[in-house]
């Protein structure tokens, strides 16, 4: 996977390198070399730290859990990235989730760098006071690498606020006298979280949506008609019709872009199925994503994949298998769960118009490029998932202000930025020939390039 992440960066280069409008005083060899430095810069990580987390479990066992944190560029800001348990943790997705960070935070313009970690765990194999004590060695382990103004950790798969509770009070024990209410962020409230952060990214992962099929085609409609490319034209048949959509995972990312579209109210949709590790529920009249997410909030997050559990729920649907979600004629398909799910072996049974990334990197280059072939609108993850830190980066303000925003203030603000996200890159996206996915990379790449230039790290 990082090297589907290299490969799109290099592309972005070589078509900056093209670009004389870009870095104009930059010429000929001394152009060739700066680019080639680039290249170097953006295609590994400042540091790799890895080590064994050595936890004394209640039952009298002693394990050594293996512990990450890729810390991949801080040319814009201090590194930022969340901490993810899970069972799939590896070097490679670890080192890649760093770079993504990297390019999401100079898409958005959010000033940070990109960071990420990882434990390799099932958390639901542990109990409380194992994770408790799983939280702390982590903090401990990697201490003299992490704070506010050098990395800064947040929540991600497996890993929510009260872990992050955890962790700031171990680096707070561990730096006594210092500032470190912004040492971790996705903090709970009482603890110095933002209001909104738990449903940041799902929000804005259906803003995304909501404001391409919306806000964009509505400002833009002239703009669109006129275009002859095919993603315009696939874009307007969605205009002003009842739209079905489906989420492939049902955690806290899906869960909440579930219940977004399930209650908008400026666009008719259904969601007519949701998936989680199990199951896949299905209801082509629309689901009951409330009565869904108050079951699954009782059943350590699973969501019912029985006839007996659906009437426990008081829920109306169909139990399919949990991949079926990926291959149902769709409006809109929203990837909230692994990386990988739509490959070269399955993409040609996706048959959703748009599919939006709630996810990291959950689809591979090849089935990308396929989908993107047959005119399908990808709403990329940098671009799709970036409201967790975008409000992170809320907190760490609020932490350091010591002064608080209400939760209408943070999800204005939220939208706002995002807004100003979509309103740089698609009209790029419907004027050119690239991809979605290319003209953020390319966004990305040219502020990150443009920085690095004027920091004098090219030579």
């Amino acid at each position: 996977m990082i090297s589907q992440t290299r490969k799109i960066v290099q592309k972005s280069l070589d078509a900056l390198l093209e670009d004389e409008s870009f870095l104009p005083g930059v010429k000929d060899e001394l152009r060739k070399k700066a680019f080639s430095s680039l290249t170097s810069i953006l295609s590994t990580p400042n540091h790799i730290h890895k080590s064994f987390l050595r936890i004394a479990l209640e039952n009298g066992r002693v394990e050594r859990i293996p512990a990450f944190r890729v810390q991949h560029n801080n040319a814009l800001g201090p590194y930022k990235g969340g901490i993810r348990f899970h069972e799939s943790v590896n070097e490679e997705e670890v080192e890649n989730l760093a770079s993504l960070m990297t390019l999401k935070n100079a898409l958005h313009d959010v000033p940070f760098g990109g960071g990420k970690g990882g434990i390799l765990l099932d958390p639901r194999d542990y109990s409380e006071k194992e994770l408790h004590l799983i939280s702390k060695k982590y903090v401990q382990y990697f201490s003299d690498i992490l704070g506010p103004d050098k990395d800064i950790p947040a929540p991600d798969m497996g890993s929510g606020e009260r872990e992050m509770d955890w962790m700031m009070a171990e680096y707070k024990s561990i730096r006594p006298g210092h500032p470190y209410r912004g040492s971790f962020t996705g903090k709970s409230v009482v603890n110095g979280g933002s209001l909104g952060r738990r449903e940041a990214t799902g929000k804005g992962v259906f803003f995304s949506l909501k404001y391409l099929l919306h806000d964009f085609m509505k400002d833009k409609k002239s703009f669109l008609t006129k275009n002859d490319g095919v993603f315009a034209k696939n874009l307007l048949k969605l205009e002003d019709r009842p739209l079905k959509v489906a989420v492939q995972g049902f955690g806290n990312v899906g869960s909440v872009a579930a219940l977004e579209a399930h209650q908008s109210t400026h666009l008719s949709i259904k969601v007519v199925a949701v998936s989680d590790r199990n199951v896949m529920l299905y209801n082509e009249d629309g689901l009951d994503i409330p009565g869904l997410i108050e079951y699954a909030q009782k059943n350590r997050g699973d969501l019912p994949d029985t006839e007996e559990a659906l009437e426990e729920a008081e829920v109306k649907a169909e139990v399919h298998d949990r991949d079926d979600v990926l291959y149902l004629e769709l409006d809109a398909l929203i990837l909230a769960a692994l990386e990988d799910q739509i490959h070269k072996d399955n993409v040609e049974k996706v048959k959703a118009n748009i599919i939006v990334e709630g996810a990291n990197a959950p689809i591979e280059s090849e089935a990308d490029a396929s989908l993107n072939d047959r005119g399908v609108i990808v709403i990329p993850d940098i671009l799709a998932n970036a409201g967790g830190v975008i409000v992170s980066y809320f907190e760490w303000l609020q932490g350091r202000e010591t002064q608080f925003y209400s939760e209408e203030e943070v999800f204005k603000m939220l939208y706002e930025k995002m807004t100003h996200t979509f309103d740089t890159v698609l009209p790029m996206f419907f004027g050119d020939p690239f991809s979605l996915r290319q003209n953020c990379y390319i966004h990305s790449v040219m502020k990150l390039s443009t920085v690095l230039y004027r920091q004098g790290k090219l030579y």
